[in-house]
Order: C-alpha cells, then structure tokens, then sequence
C-alpha cells in the first residue's frame, strides 16, 4: 500500500492594524491567499497581533498546527515605496510607540541569552529579482526594525535555529502602505492590493523552487 505524503504547508502571516490605522496591508494582501495552492504546496494564513510576546505565540501555535515548510510574515512599513525582504532580525526590541496592548519594551532581548542576529533563510536576492521581473518594486532590507515585526522575525528564525523545526526555511517581508492609507499622508508611497497579493504569490514560489540564492549586489551605502 502506498504511503500518503505528507502535505506540504506553507504559512503566511499578516498583522492587525496598529498606531490608529483602521487596516495593515500586510493582513489584506495574505488573506487573500488562504488555501491557494501552488504545485504540491498549500498557503495557509494567519493573523498576528501586533503585540510584543503575544505575536509570538500565536506564531509558535501555527507552526506547531501546521508543521509548515515554508515561513513567511508580512508586515507593514509605511513610507518604504517598495517590498523588502529582510535579509537580518536582530535580538533587541526597542518600541518607538507602544504595541496595540500598550507595551513597550525599551533595550530588551527578544530571547534573553539568545544570539545577537539571525539571517533570513529565504532566497532574498532571488525573490526581489522575479518581483523585479514580474514588475514589483522591490529591494533587499538590511534593517527589520525594533518593534513587533523584527521581534516576530527573531522569534521565527530562533525556533528555526534550535532545530525545533528541521528543514523549515523562513523570514520577513516588509510591504508598503495600500493606496488608501497613504492617501492621509502627503508624499507617501503605496502599492495597490492587487499587486502586493501577486508579490507575495510570487515570493511564496520562488522560495519553494530556490534552494541556494543567487549571488549579486543587494548592499546599501546607508
């Protein structure tokens, strides 16, 4: 008899609105691909509070429900004009604003004890270069921040780290404002819902069919 294979999961995750936004891009743009497929691969999202600690273990109960081989969060960054995947989460959170449960953690370990940094271990070069391709505006970031999306970035890549989860490669996407937020603010840039839902289509692919990144400039000056 032959055996079943094991479903392949790849999880999604997008965060609730924060710092009196009545939307987060990063959740409109992954809900819409709940269930979609690609291949032998399922995408599954979920929704994360933006909340130090909490945004965590919401993750950590994904990924143990889900056993997923793929990892990727989204988040907002309001003023970047492009996607970004990040290519480092550094272990300190440092809040500008409290989270949406009124915390704010100043020059505090996401993991006491735990290593300074963490590489992202998707293929960031090669994802802003098939987005580049596809149209998308994109560009490698070499800083997630100090609020809860770097703090759910290390937390990701720590559990990764420890083997909890053997093969699972993941990391953190930062994605512009939607047109309707930036319209409150002179000068910012957006991208349309449409174009980020492809984005992320097209990264979800590109990290399941490339298994060593390519090799060329991604570095900034500043």
């Amino acid at each position: 008899m032959a055996v079943a294979a094991k479903p392949l999961n790849v999880l999604l995750t997008g965060f609730e609105p924060f710092e009196q936004e009545a939307i987060n891009p990063s959740w409109e743009a992954v809900r819409m691909l709940d269930g979609w497929k690609t291949g032998p691969a399922t995408v599954h999202a979920r929704l994360v509070p933006c909340v130090f600690g909490d945004a965590l273990d919401t993750l950590n109960r994904a990924m143990d429900e889900l056993k997923p081989r793929l990892v990727v969060c989204i988040g907002q960054a309001g003023g970047r004009a492009e996607l970004t995947p990040e290519r480092v989460a550094i272990n300190i959170d440092d809040a500008r604003v409290p989270d949406n449960h009124h915390r704010q953690p100043i020059d505090v370990p996401v993991v006491p004890g735990a290593p300074a940094a963490y590489f992202s271990t998707l293929p960031i070069k090669a994802i802003v270069r098939e987005l580049r391709a596809a149209g998308v505006p994109a560009s490698v970031s070499n800083s997630a921040g100090t609020f809860v999306c770097n703090h759910l970035f290390y937390g990701l890549m720590h559990r990764i780290a420890l083997h909890a989860d053997a093969g699972v490669r993941g990391g953190f996407i930062h994605i512009p404002y939607l047109p309707e937020q930036a319209a409150r603010f002179a000068g910012a840039p957006s991208l349309p819902l449409d174009m980020l839902v492809n984005a992320l289509r097209i990264t979800v692919t590109t990290a399941l069919a490339v298994k060593h990144d390519v090799r060329e400039t991604g570095g900034q000056l500043h």
